[in-house]
């Protein structure tokens, strides 16, 4: 047992710097808690897993942007203007027949605390049924093997996009993930139903097979975002900003103002696992950009007693 720990340790720096790059800093420790909520019939939670800060030097954040910029925009939001700061969470849903858990953090390796809040909500990895990756970042995938390199959820059925999965097998440093998890693994094409009140919507450009999850019950929508946005100060402000973390740049702006413009026309309800936690709330349009309204739904008080 105690000669895997340095491999698995060894094993996760390297899919972090392989996810995430240099220019990030180390993930924050962070303190575990779930945070629950209705929507329509469904029990959701979301789960605390991490947290990062990069600096605000261009080279993660508003890449084509001058720093200046960026730290005007941080200031007038309240923020430091010298770093960006991010969650890393992951949302669970209780659906008839399925618990789905929707990414997995960064893992235990790199101190992700996600099966803590897992437990913090009543639950445990062996409880859940489904997995559903947004795409294959390891702030995203990191927590689909436990601190030994194992499978992290052995009962569960991993699902992505086809072309997220082909992009895992493809990288070399992520073998280790994909060997623990392939049995495991069901690929879908985006915009399908994966089961009921669950699609997954294709929202390109950040990584090959990048999805988001549209959850729906009882007249009432989420969209899970996944990495569409990642600041919910300045990649909203100026969604125009490029992050060094997309892949296909033009597609993946284009896709973020699109899908922005969308929100804040339809006041939809939307889940961002990296905006600060719980992330959950709305988009609003604001000047020449937007800005996040955070906020859970308002229960009706004649709907019962959720907790």
């Amino acid at each position: 047992m105690l000669s895997k720990r340095p491999l698995a340790a060894l094993f996760a720096a390297t899919m972090l710097t392989a996810a995430c790059g240099a220019a990030a800093q180390s993930p924050t420790p962070t303190a575990p808690e779930a945070k629950s909520f209705k929507l329509g019939e469904l029990t959701l939670t979301v789960l605390r897993d991490a947290g990062f800060e990069a600096p605000n030097n261009g080279k993660v954040f508003a890449i084509n942007a001058d720093v200046a910029a960026v730290a005007k925009v941080l200031t007038q939001a309240g923020a430091p203007a010298d770093k960006i700061s991010l969650s890393v969470d992951a949302l669970l849903a209780r659906t008839p027949g399925h618990l789905a858990l929707f990414d997995t953090g960064l893992g235990a390796a790199n101190k992700g605390v996600l099966v803590q809040s897992l437990a913090a909500a009543g639950l445990a990895p062996g409880d859940i049924t489904d997995v559903l990756i947004t795409h294959g970042h390891f702030d995203h995938v990191g927590g689909l093997v436990d601190a030994e390199g194992k499978s992290a959820f052995p009962k569960a059925t991993i699902r992505m996009a086809s072309a997220e999965w082909a992009s895992l097998k493809e990288q070399a440093p992520m073998k280790p993930l994909v060997d623990a998890i392939a049995a495991q693994v069901k690929t879908f094409e985006p915009d399908a139903a994966l089961f009921p009140g669950v699609r997954a919507v294709a929202i390109k450009g950040h990584t090959p097979g990048h999805v988001g999850y549209e959850i729906s019950s009882g007249g009432q929508t989420l969209l899970d975002i996944g990495d569409t946005a990642h600041s919910s100060i300045v990649s909203l402000a100026r969604p125009d900003w490029v992050i060094a973390f997309d892949r296909d740049v033009p597609v993946a702006t284009a896709s973020r103002v699109a899908l922005l413009k969308q929100l804040a026309a339809s006041g939809g309800l939307v889940f961002s696992p990296h905006f600060p936690f719980p992330g959950v709330g709305k988009v609003e349009a604001a000047g020449e950009g937007f800005v996040w309204k955070a906020g859970l739904p308002v229960q009706d008080p004649h709907a019962g007693h959720a907790h």
